[in-house]
């Protein structure tokens, strides 16, 4: 084999290693992500999906150190989560100032960047005193799916800390943790309203049933045996169902303070 071959079959040797690198590394990035979603999507709050995306910052996002997660209801913003101590200390400096990263990320849906804190003049409060914490670098990432949830906020001690990659991975994982917390959201929602019928459907037996105890004892219509239970709630500022659960209970009369029977 001459000269010019074996380095040409040497330097398709060599692309192919890299190819099957990059190829291996693409794969293990996928593999770790997928656990990531999987992780995320176990959450069942929307609490839980920002504490469970926190941890998770720190495990997948190499330049992170600390984290912390807002959560917005209505107009009121929160610090719900965090990994460390000094990260809820950073976090109500944002909360106390009125300013920061995370609060410009959920009030304009964008992510936020500071290489170094202490002479960013975007946050001229914040930033200093985090600087002071030891906090250097913060990379701010809103967490939305059909609204906006919160953010997240991911900390370093060291300057220019987060590079593209980073940023990258740190925007797929705010994104996933919004579609988490969406069905989250959902499945809270959906198990209230599973509650609230049960609930209407425990109420309306009781009251059937009280209805039923008046209806025999004192030879009354329906009506006026809802007319009794009701009277008897506002007379002792209880519930309907109260007072019907009292009856059946007890099968004393409830008290309408009324001598009055119909």
């Amino acid at each position: 084999m001459s000269c010019g071959m074996t380095a040409e079959r040497g330097a398709m040797d060599q692309i192919e290693q890299t190819t099957s690198t990059n190829e291996d590394s693409a794969v293990a990035s996928a593999a770790a992500f997928t656990e990531v979603a999987r992780n995320l999507f176990l959450a069942d709050s929307v609490e839980d999906g920002l504490a469970r995306a926190v941890d998770l910052s720190v495990i997948t996002i190499e330049a992170c150190e600390f984290a912390g997660a807002f959560l917005r209801e209505g107009d009121e913003v929160t610090a719900r989560a965090c990994t460390d101590p000094i990260v809820a200390e950073a976090d109500a400096l944002q909360l106390s100032t009125g300013e920061g990263p995370c609060l410009d990320a959920i009030a304009y849906k964008l992510t936020f960047y500071s290489g170094e804190l202490g002479s960013d003049s975007r946050w001229p409060k914040f930033g200093p005193g985090a600087a002071a914490m030891g906090m250097r670098s913060l990379l701010s990432l809103p967490v939305t799916a059909d609204g906006t949830f919160g953010a997240l906020n991911l900390y370093a001690r060291y300057p220019q800390a987060y590079g593209v990659l980073d940023r990258a991975r740190g925007l797929l994982l705010a994104s996933m943790a919004g579609f988490a917390c969406s069905t989250a959201l959902s499945h809270e929602e959906e198990q209230h309203r599973s509650e609230n019928l049960h609930a209407a459907l425990v109420t309306r037996e009781l009251i059937g049933q009280a209805q039923g105890i008046l209806i025999e004892r004192e030879r009354i219509t329906a009506d006026q045996a809802f007319h009794i239970l009701r009277e008897a709630s506002q007379h002792l500022n209880v519930k309907l169902r109260e007072v019907a659960r009292d009856l059946v209970d007890t099968g004393e009369r409830p008290d309408t303070g009324s001598s009055l029977t119909r």
